[in-house]
Order: structure tokens, then sequence, then C-alpha cells
């Protein structure tokens, strides 16, 4: 998606160690009209799976994931990563690893909003190692759904995640794939978006 490359060149900032700083559109602060645009790009690319539910991670998978599911005219779920009093007992979790956080996460979600009649389509700002993904399938697993479709932003192919998530055996959809970054901090796109 050439917008979304844009604004990675424009905006982003490669801060070593495989992170990409976006704060400037995603991250932090979010650019509403971009996030629309590409949930419209997942939903055109990932609407044949036809996905009950949008599952996604608390924080910064909520805006994509939001705008997907809008596009798609489906719910959006997301797993949190602090379990609230209000979350019922019976709830599902897994740990993984966050590079961004320095250790490990619980993912949290409610047997409420997802179970075995759902077709559930997760989308992520990242897509690197492919942990995060992982755990939200399995989540879905845990809840009795079926995974149907895998979306992400920004994949950092050098990090091996869609290799990892080959074994789901679903559609995986990157607007824009990152090969490498230089050591001067330039981005190196993939020549074929995912």
């Amino acid at each position: 998606m050439e917008e979304l490359k844009r604004r990675i060149l424009q905006e982003g900032r490669y801060l070593g160690r495989g992170i990409l700083k976006v704060d400037a559109f995603l991250n932090h602060q979010v650019d509403p009209a971009l996030m629309m645009a590409c949930g419209r790009v997942f939903a055109q690319r990932l609407g044949y799976t036809r996905p009950t539910k949008v599952l996604t991670a608390e924080i910064s998978g909520i805006a994509p994931a939001l705008a997907a599911a809008y596009h798609l005219g489906v719910p959006l779920v997301f797993a949190r990563k602090h379990r609230p009093i209000t979350l019922p007992e019976n709830s599902y979790h897994v740990r993984v690893p966050s590079p961004t956080k320095g250790g490990e996460v619980e993912l949290w979600l409610s047997p409420e909003w997802i179970g075995p009649e759902d077709r559930v389509l997760i989308i992520d700002d990242f897509l690197a190692s492919g942990k995060t993904i992982q755990a939200l399938a399995q989540l879905t697993h845990l809840a009795g759904g079926r995974v149907v479709g895998v979306g992400a932003l920004i994949e950092k192919v050098f990090q091996k995640g869609r290799e990892n998530l080959q074994y789901l055996g679903v559609p995986i959809v990157s607007l824009v794939r990152i090969e490498r970054f230089k050591e001067d901090g330039t981005i190196v796109f993939y020549e074929n978006d995912g």
C-alpha cells in the first residue's frame, strides 16, 4: 500500500534491534484516515474468508483492526494485556514475548466474545516473529473459534513471522513488507506486498 509506505518513509524511525517507531500515525498518535484506508484494503483482500469477528491485541492493533472490522461489518474483539476485575473467572489467557516491553505480557480473552461459531480474522500492527499472532490464534482455538485469516499493516520479512504462521493454513496479508533495515537506518521494502 503506497500511502502507508510513504508515511513510514516520512515519519518512521528505525531504533535498532529490528524496532521501527511509527508513533506519528499508529502507535501513539493515530491517523484515522490512514487507518480507515488500511481497513478498506484488508476488507477487500480478506473479506472472502467470511469472518464473523476481527481479533487483535491491545493497544497498537486496535486502530487497524477496528478499521478492518468496520469495513467488514463485523465486531472487533481485542485481547487485554491486563486482567480487569470485570473479566470472568473462566477467561482464556496466554503469555507472549514483547520486544518493545522487554519481557513477556499476558493476553486475556473473555469467553463471552468468541465461541465455536466464530470465524476469526486476526489483524495486528506488525508481523515480526509471529509470536503475538500465534498467541491470538491460540486464544481463538481455546475459545473454540476458527482462525480464517491474518492481516498485518507492516511485516518485517527478515524476522520470519510469515513462515512461523504457515501451520495455521490461512491467508496472510501484509500491507507493507520490509525486507531489512540498513545500518544507517534506511528502510528497504520487499518488492512484493504480501
